[in-house]
């Protein structure tokens, strides 16, 4: 049986970018987030990690990191073609380079020129990354609004760029609708607290454990508390990544 609280926004039909805006605003997004590259040559079964270490559009050049380990270099000293993957928040951006690559340095570092590629494919897999909350690092939330009589303090599960998931001591699925939006949800970041309103999509009592459950996702939120959440979002994400990595090599 399917959870209440998948995600409802299915995976995407990949996208072929083409215009040099859209590419560049993807590349430079890799840049500023650190996402690793995932670089294969046509017919080797080895995979190398690299980094956007810069994009500069009016030259058309997109400077790599130094792959690794580095004994890829010498496919790239060959000409051969090769295809970059990467994955960021749910989106895998990717493309192929067959033009000769120069391998050089930048800042005292070894790196690789080539030209921005035409064109990339951008696949939104999933409608946003969801961050699941450590136990013992769970968030303090408080659910309010004119709906409500009093406000009802909680805990945070995981979260998105949309929504999230949310706990409650006690039966409280009579108090709350699905459907219904709540004016005031606060959530107290590390960093400071976020307040916006939540549309209420999922509501389910769990007697053995007395705790009620909760799923919304975030109404008409507007750009600074955005900004706070996708902080929030992408600081989980970061120490994801940190303690489950995934043995690329």
């Amino acid at each position: 049986m399917s959870s209440p609280f998948s995600q409802e926004d299915g995976p995407q039909p990949p996208k072929v970018l083409k215009t040099p805006l859209e590419i560049v605003a993807n590349l430079r997004q890799l840049q500023q987030n650190h996402d690793p590259l995932i670089i294969t040559f046509e017919e080797r079964n080895q995979r190398f990690q690299s980094y956007v270490i810069a994009v500069d559009r009016d030259k058309n050049l997109l400077i790599l990191d130094e792959l690794m380990p580095n004994d890829g270099e010498r496919y790239l000293a060959n000409g051969e073609t090769f295809n970059v993957e990467a994955f960021h928040e749910g989106v895998r951006v990717a493309w192929k380079c067959e033009q000769n690559v120069r391998i050089t340095e930048h800042d005292g570092a070894r790196c690789y020129f080539s030209s921005i590629p035409p064109e990339v494919i951008y696949h939104q897999r999933r409608s946003a990354f969801r961050a699941p909350l450590k136990q013992g690092e769970l968030i303090k939330i408080e659910l309010a609004g004119d709906k409500l009589r009093t406000a009802i303090v909680g805990q945070l599960l995981d979260i998105s760029a949309t929504g999230c998931k949310l706990r409650f001591p006690g039966n409280i699925s009579t108090n709350l609708q699905a459907g219904q939006v709540y004016e005031r949800f606060t959530a107290r970041f590390p960093f400071g607290p976020m307040t916006t309103a939540i549309e209420v999509r999922h509501v389910q009592y769990e007697d053995k454990l007395d705790i009620t459950f909760i799923g919304a996702r975030f109404h008409r939120i507007n750009g600074q508390e955005q900004r706070l959440v996708e902080r929030f979002v992408y600081q989980l994400q970061r120490e994801a990544r940190r303690f489950d990595s995934d043995g690329l090599f």
